[in-house]
């Protein structure tokens, strides 16, 4: 069995409240905007879901889990070949202003973990 992998990214502070982040983030389209550099292809396949793949990786299909506004949206994988989870985590600084981060949870060999740990943590 292999070992459960987290990735955290950086926490970013944003110009929304939390509502309209969290709005942001369950809206697939917008995934586009926050991917790495090295993404070979981006598509969203229906409105809850999108394909991405970075150079030399796998294309991933990830829908939309779970929205519990206004401080958390989970995605996952639609493949049980790849299983994870991409969670954004917002926390509330004032009205205008919040904090987002996204938690990357699963269950990878050591050669996959690299290929991935590398663009996600950018």
């Amino acid at each position: 069995d292999l070992p459960l992998m987290e990735i955290k990214s950086k926490k970013v502070s944003v110009q929304k409240s939390a509502q309209d982040l969290c709005n942001y983030l369950s809206d697939v389209k917008n995934f586009e905007n926050l991917m790495p550099d090295n993404i070979a292809k981006f598509e969203v396949i229906r409105e809850d879901a999108f394909v991405f793949a970075l150079s030399g990786m796998p294309e991933i299909a990830l829908e939309v889990k779970e929205v519990n506004a206004p401080n958390k949206v989970v995605l996952g994988a639609i493949s049980d070949k790849i299983p994870f989870t991409l969670t954004g985590n917002i926390t509330e600084v004032s009205e205008t202003t919040s904090e987002g981060e996204l938690l990357f949870e699963g269950k990878f060999n050591p050669m996959m973990a690299m290929m991935i740990k590398g663009p996600i943590t950018k």
